[in-house]
């Protein structure tokens, strides 16, 4: 096969770069990525692969070899080091040539191995030792960080699970003690999602998410962010964890805080989704004091010019919040609900405009005068355009029923083709 690559340094003073070609030995190809392998290792056919490339055929179902088409005895890799040391060495000789050497391999992680720092893991929690469950996470954050392989060998011997349980017990004996081992445990935790159903119940109960509110106040941005983190998994799993949340004194301050002063884009997004589950169980109390902070100016104030993603979760906080009869009243006051509604309607996306048009069918049941504004900015044409486009179910129904509420009013209304946001204010 024929390597080809870039020389590094031009020729006399040429600032053009020379391509050459340099000859790969056959024996060094891996058959399935028809590249250099990296990492040889021979299957129970007597075929050699690189690693990663054999790991990816296995794991879509194959159970033969890739060559020979024989059927496998064993899914065992043995590491071909003889082959990988020639490899190495050819990288060396035709370094000049701009052939960069392969680094060795890490030996990936057996099952066995894993399964022996778990029961590490389960034994300190038991005697709530903390300085041997650091050291076993430690093990475990370890091998995740060297591999995808490794952690995909990780997740597959129930290592949520335990880790779950690992951090329900220490969390339940002493937050400050067990301060760094808690810590670690989450930072593995944040790449083993989804999390299974045994582990949700053991990170959802109350010591464990006492103990995530408690990292949110941490200084240190990596502890708030796989904190956060976990409790939008669990929120989004069952509602029953945002309303156990909410009844954590101070949740609320903290995430009303992550939006009003952020401290990174991913927490920021992350606190939304974690208000949005937890205004969306039938707890009025979380959204009165939601609202009371100020949180429906906050978000509107905050969406006008906001990504996708951002505006999708603050529109669907602000129509959950518009479900209360303060939330209404917030939202009316404040100059900036209509235009902002009214005008997300069909530019971000379908989830958003479901929201925006929940939100408006909300408002306009609670003050006559929400239509008239409604009707200056333009919601009649976009509401009809909106129909004609074609939209779910209930957001048609929605639509349609504000169609009519508005349409008595259309005479003498004009509407606003352009707004500027930051100066709005109403004609009445």
């Amino acid at each position: 096969m024929v390597f080809s690559w870039r020389k590094r340094k031009p020729r006399n003073g040429d600032k053009k770069v020379h391509h050459m070609e340099l000859e790969i030995p056959r024996h060094f190809i891996c058959p399935i990525a028809l590249d250099l392998m990296k990492d040889p290792v021979t299957i129970s056919s007597g075929m050699t692969y690189d690693r990663e490339s054999i790991d990816k055929w296995l794991e879509d179902g194959n159970f033969t070899c890739p060559v020979t088409n024989q059927l496998l005895t064993s899914f065992d890799q043995i590491p071909n080091h003889s082959l990988r040391t020639m490899i190495q060495d050819w990288c060396v000789e035709n370094r000049s040539h701009g052939v960069e050497r392969i680094q060795t391999p890490r030996i990936p992680v057996s099952s066995a191995e894993v399964s022996e720092v778990l029961f590490s893991v389960t034994d300190s929690k038991r005697r709530l030792d903390r300085c041997d469950g650091l050291n076993s996470v430690h093990k475990i954050k370890k091998w995740g960080l060297e591999s995808e392989r490794n952690r995909r060998c990780i997740v597959a011997n129930n290592a949520a699970g335990v880790l779950a349980a690992a951090f329900d017990a220490f969390a339940s004996d002493s937050l400050e003690k067990n301060a760094n081992v808690l810590e670690e445990i989450l930072y593995v935790m944040n790449w083993m999602f989804p999390l299974a159903r045994e582990a949700q119940l053991l990170l959802g109960s109350k010591p464990s998410l006492r103990c995530m509110v408690w990292f949110l106040k941490s200084n240190d941005i990596s502890v708030k962010q796989n904190s956060i983190n976990i409790l939008k998994e669990l929120t989004s799993c069952d509602q029953l964890y945002g309303e156990h949340l909410a009844a954590i004194d101070g949740v609320n301050g903290i995430l009303f805080k992550f939006i009003k002063d952020p401290i990174s884009p991913s927490i920021t997004k992350a606190s939304l989704m974690v208000i949005y589950h937890m205004v969306s169980s039938p707890n009025e109390k979380t959204k009165a004091e939601l609202v009371e902070v100020g949180l429906v100016s906050l978000l509107l104030e905050s969406i006008i010019e906001s990504e996708k993603s951002y505006c999708e979760r603050a529109l669907g906080v602000i129509d959950k919040l518009c479900e209360t009869k303060r939330g209404r009243e917030f939202a009316y006051d404040d100059a900036l609900t209509m235009p902002v509604l009214v005008k997300k309607m069909l530019r971000v996306s379908e989830l958003a405009t479901e929201y925006s048009v929940s939100a408006i069918w909300k408002l306009s049941k609670y003050e006559e005068k929400v239509l008239m504004e409604a009707l200056q900015v333009g919601a009649f044409q976009k509401l009809l355009l909106l129909i004609q486009v074609g939209c779910s179910g209930e957001t048609k129904e929605k639509a349609t029923e504000l169609l009519k509420l508005l349409n008595p009013y259309r005479p003498g209304l004009e509407c606003i083709d352009s707004l500027d946001f930051k100066n709005i204010k109403r004609s009445f």
